[in-house]
C-alpha cells in the first residue's frame, strides 16, 4: 500500500510510520519539521503545513489510504487540517482513513445521550481537545469516506504488548490506559482490516 500519514513525528504517528515501513509499504509523511524524520527507504518526507490545502492534495496523489495521528496541542490545527484532507481524498479517489481521536468522544455509559467528555464519566476540566476531536468526528460522519476513529484513553509512552481490549463506540469497561505502541499497532492493523469501518472504537487495557 501507499499510505499518507499526517502527524508522523508524534508519539503515536511515528510508531505507525515504523510499522508501515517494516511491512514494506510506501509511506508519505507530511510534516512541519522534516528534520524530525530520518530518511528511510520507501519513506517520502514532504515539508508542509497540514492546513495548506494545496500541500495536502499534492501529498495525497497516488495514495491508497490515509492515517491522521494529528493532535490538538491547544491549537485548531486538527480541525483546520481535516477539511483539506477530506477534500483531497475525494479529489484523488481515496476512500480509507484511520484517525487517532480521544476516548472523550466515545459514548457515555452513565449518560447515554452524551459523549464521555460531556458527561460525569470525564474527570477532565478542560474539554478543548475533545471538542476538536468531536468536530472531526462530525466531519468524517458527513464525508462519505470509509473512516475509523481510534479513541485511546490515557496514553503513556510504551511498547506494544498486545493484550488490549477494543469496543465499538464505547471505552471498554474499567479501561484506564493504553500505550502509544499498542494504539499505533491497532490503528495500523485496522487500516487494512476495516473491522471498525464507520465507527469510533475505544481501546484500553
Amino acid at each position: 500500500m501507499k499510505i499518507v500519514i499526517f502527524g508522523a513525528t508524534g508519539r503515536t504517528g511515528s510508531e505507525i510510520v515504523r510499522r508501515a515501513l517494516t511491512d514494506g509499504n510506501e509511506v508519505t509523511a507530511v510534516v512541519r519539521s522534516p528534520e524530525k524524520c530520518k530518511s528511510q527507504e520507501k519513506l517520502t518526507i514532504i515539508a508542509g503545513d497540514v492546513r495548506d490545502q494545496d500541500a495536502v492534495k499534492k501529498a495525497l496523489s497516488g495514495a491508497d489510504a490515509v492515517v491522521s495521528a494529528l493532535g490538538t496541542d491547544k491549537t485548531t490545527t486538527l480541525t483546520e487540517a481535516m477539511p483539506a484532507i477530506i477534500e483531497g481524498m475525494k479529489e484523488h479517489g481515496i476512500e480509507r482513513i484511520v484517525t487517532i481521536g480521544t476516548a472523550g468522544i466515545l459514548n457515555s455509559r452513565t449518560e447515554p445521550s452524551k459523549l464521555r467528555y460531556q458527561s460525569n464519566e470525564s474527570h477532565r476540566k478542560l474539554t478543548f481537545a475533545a471538542e476538536e476531536h468531536h468536530k472531526v468526528f462530525t466531519m468524517l460522519q458527513d464525508s462519505g469516506l470509509d473512516w475509523t476513529i481510534v479513541c485511546p484513553t490515557y496514553l503513556p509512552d510504551g511498547e506494544a504488548v498486545g493484550n488490549y481490549r477494543t469496543e465499538r463506540e464505547y471505552l471498554p469497561i474499567d479501561g484506564a490506559k493504553i500505550s502509544t505502541g499498542d494504539t499505533a499497532a491497532f490503528a495500523y492493523d485496522e487500516l487494512s482490516k476495516q473491522d471498525y469501518k464507520g465507527y469510533r472504537v475505544g481501546i484500553s487495557y
